[in-house]
């Protein structure tokens, strides 16, 4: 599993990755349906790929193209939108102190990425926990007015 995360190093490759199977997915979008067996077999594969390449918790509003490819949801605080003010000063976390701070590493990794990379600016709505143990692609192409929680403006 180790030599799996070590990919969250290599940004741009998974940026490329992702930006692949999005353009792969979109055109059966219509056979792609949230609550159907699409869904289930893809809650099922990224359990399996993004848990082992990112430590998934399957939010269901993934947003790794937008945080250097590292999983805000990993941040023991739940952090979506960069470090709290207790990162020590060799960038590790404040809570679990032998561990690099994920918000550091999403900076450091966004800088790698020339196609997603800008994204790491943009301010995350705060997080719909109705979407927990969904598929976060059946998300993106279906539910995106659910994604964004009511009161939330961009």
């Amino acid at each position: 599993m180790r030599n799996l995360t070590r990919l969250q190093d290599s940004p741009h490759f998974l940026e490329l990755a992702y930006q692949a199977v999005y353009q792969s997915i979109r055109p059966f979008q219509r056979w792609l349906q949230p609550g159907g067996w699409a869904e289930r077999a893809f809650i099922g594969l990224e359990r399996i790929s993004k848990g082992a390449l990112f430590d998934c918790r399957m939010c269901g509003v993934c947003v790794l193209h937008d945080t250097g490819m590292t999983c805000p949801m990993t941040c023991p605080k739940n952090l979506r939108n960069g470090p709290c003010g207790g990162v020590l000063l060799n960038g590790h976390c404040e809570i679990l102190p032998e561990k690099p701070c994920i918000w550091v590493q999403a900076w450091e990794r966004s800088k790698r990425m020339p196609i997603y990379g800008q994204g790491i600016k943009h301010i995350q709505p705060p997080l719909n926990y109705q979407l927990h143990d969904t598929s976060a692609w059946i998300n993106d192409l279906h539910r995106q007015p659910q994604m964004i929680p009511a009161g939330w403006e961009e």
